[in-house]
């Protein structure tokens, strides 16, 4: 396996998708060595952070513009746990578009043998700061 994280983009069957990948190290598990819950959060975050840059939302222009995607919900599915040293693979995509709002779904699955770990649902709305004022989105598929 590599010794870092590779990313890798991929756009399939008009969905917009990233593709992260991440070693499980000392500081993401418990003293029995599994992945902790907050730890899984952390690597979503990675993944939706390089979706937003793939949808024109980079970090830099975000902060010079003072729009920021604001996370209103997470729902997630633990399916298996992952363990110390295990390589996992973040599949992140746009998910459905509404005016205001717009969800991101992910998968995590240990490398190798592609076994599905977790499924996550993050929904999201553009915010105008500092006035905290929500957006119309101009994203691909808006309803």
């Amino acid at each position: 396996m590599p010794t870092d994280s590779c990313k890798t983009w991929a756009v399939s069957e008009n969905k917009i998708q990233v593709v992260t990948r991440e070693e499980v190290m000392f500081f993401d598990t418990d003293c029995g060595g599994v992945v902790h819950n907050l730890a899984y959060l952390r690597m979503i975050e990675t993944c939706r952070t390089r979706l937003a840059s793939k949808l024109g939302m980079e970090l830099r222009q975000m902060a010079e513009t003072q729009v920021f995607p604001v996370l209103t919900r997470t729902e997630i599915d633990y399916r298996r746990p992952a363990r110390l040293g295990d390589w996992i693979e973040i599949t992140g995509w746009l998910g459905e578009v509404r005016n205001a709002r717009f969800r991101c779904e992910f998968e995590m699955r240990r490398e190798p043998g592609n076994e599905l770990l977790v499924t996550a649902r993050q929904t999201l709305a553009l915010v105008k700061m500092p006035e905290g004022k929500p957006l119309r989105l101009d994203l691909p598929g808006t309803k």
